[in-house]
């Protein structure tokens, strides 16, 4: 923790965030753009955000930080303000007045009952970008609807094509709506801030909702579901029979793209013991000749007959792995230029080669608790990136020095803001 220097050459240097985002969609989007140089100041209220105790640990009898807090808010100076107190939003305006974006997650019309709607802001700051993540958006006949994770998986598609056609719609373990909204919201942000460089120094509003950014990285699907053109054609590549449905099914392992794919279990058989392949129709002769077949085998060859005959094309393959470990048939498949990769465990992940080679398993030192890890940045830029990440905040770490050096107010200006209940909350009667 402690001070560390604001990078002054990197992508969004220059660029000051005031993230007034908690728990999961917003400080995804604000760490992405710290580590993209901006000035990320998380604004909590006097008891924090509630991710810093949520799914926390303890060690030696001491309850730590949550790692839930520390991986998703690198990068940041953090803030406490009460809202509810004049000092506390006479520090909050000035901020407002001192940044290029505010970013939150509240739900619908909370900064509206503080005295603060859009149009309050923009009058601070014409040139403020306002940016929200919302469920469902600021509209439309859901925009009161609470959203989580699964909701907005169901919501957006994602659990009806997720699962066994058999059983129940699936979460997927991948948190599409969180992570998968933040990341959209970042794009917005920096398309907005480009805007403004090049159309006189104007703001705007910029809100993903989960519900949408669901819906988009479902693409693929709902292609599927115009290709089923109301019940009249099939999905050749899904296993289950589609023919009559209006609607895309789950399909368990099925790709559900050009060519048919699975997943193939392994030796020694544990949970995580399989490669996922896709039969690419290019090399499925050199596969069919691997597996001990004739490179034209009728029932496999021809693309048509390999959808139709796919329960038994997958047996022959299943036959084939079941002598080696996942890792052994990867490296066998991929000399092949067969498109195939072992399921990996989260402890196999973080094991890598590969993995480490991106750095994304990041080493994160300087905690008062204690170094840890953290998933890295999943954009590389050559020129831009930040050149160290830097531990999570403490809970109002920063906030003489913000008070100071970003709002402009003098040590005296500090100290008569603390007394008056800016930073804390007041005293339980």
């Amino acid at each position: 923790m402690g001070n560390y220097p604001i990078p002054t050459d990197k992508a969004l240097s220059g660029v000051r965030v005031l993230d007034m985002t908690h728990v999961q969609a917003g400080p995804t989007s604000s760490q992405l753009l710290a580590w993209l140089g901006a000035d990320v100041i998380k604004f909590e209220a006097p008891t924090g955000d509630i991710t810093r105790q949520q799914l926390a640990h303890v060690v030696d009898g001491k309850r730590q930080e949550s790692f839930y807090f520390k991986m998703l808010n690198a990068n940041k100076r953090s803030i406490t303000v009460n809202m509810k107190s004049k000092a506390g939003q006479e520090v909050f305006e000035q901020l407002i007045r001192k940044c290029d974006v505010i970013m939150d997650n509240f739900g619908p019309g909370v900064l509206n009952r503080l005295g603060y709607p859009n149009e309050k802001l923009h009058e601070l700051n014409p040139a403020l970008v306002i940016a929200s993540i919302k469920g469902f958006g600021a509209s439309g006949p859901y925009s009161d609807y609470k959203a989580y994770e699964p909701i907005a998986q169901a919501m957006g598609g994602a659990m009806s094509v997720t699962g066994d056609p058999d059983g129940p719609p699936t979460i997927s373990g991948a948190f599409i709506g969180d992570s998968g909204t933040g990341v959209h919201l970042a794009l917005g942000i920096v398309a907005a801030l480009y805007h403004r460089t090049h159309n006189g120094g104007k703001g705007q509003e910029v809100e993903a909702a989960m519900q949408d950014s669901v819906m988009n990285l479902c693409r693929v699907k709902f292609r599927d579901h115009l290709r089923l053109l109301g019940g009249t054609a099939e999905l050749a590549e899904y296993g289950p029979p589609t023919l009559g449905m209006t609607y895309v099914p789950r399909a368990l392992n099925d790709s559900g793209g050009g060519h048919i794919g699975n997943a193939v279990p392994c030796k020694p058989f544990g949970p995580n013991d399989y490669i996922y392949m896709v039969a690419q129709a290019p090399v499925v002769p050199v596969l069919l000749k691997e597996l001990g077949l004739a490179p034209d085998d009728e029932r496999f060859a021809p693309a048509g007959a390999r959808n139709k005959n796919q329960k038994d094309f997958w047996k022959y393959v299943a036959e084939y792995t079941k002598n080696y470990t996942k890792f052994e048939v990867t490296a066998r498949f991929n000399e092949l230029d067969i498109p195939c990769g072992p399921v990996l465990s989260t402890e196999e992940v973080i094991a890598d080669p590969h993995v480490a080679h991106r750095e994304m398993w990041t080493k994160i030192e300087g905690h008062p608790e204690g170094d840890y890890y953290t998933v890295g940045m999943p954009v590389k830029l050559s020129l831009g990136e930040v050149d160290k990440k830097y531990p999570s905040p403490g809970l109002g770490e920063h906030n003489e020095e913000i008070t100071k050096q970003v709002c402009g107010f003098s040590a005296d200006d500090f100290k008569r803001l603390q007394e008056a209940g800016a930073y804390t909350l007041p005293p339980k009667k």
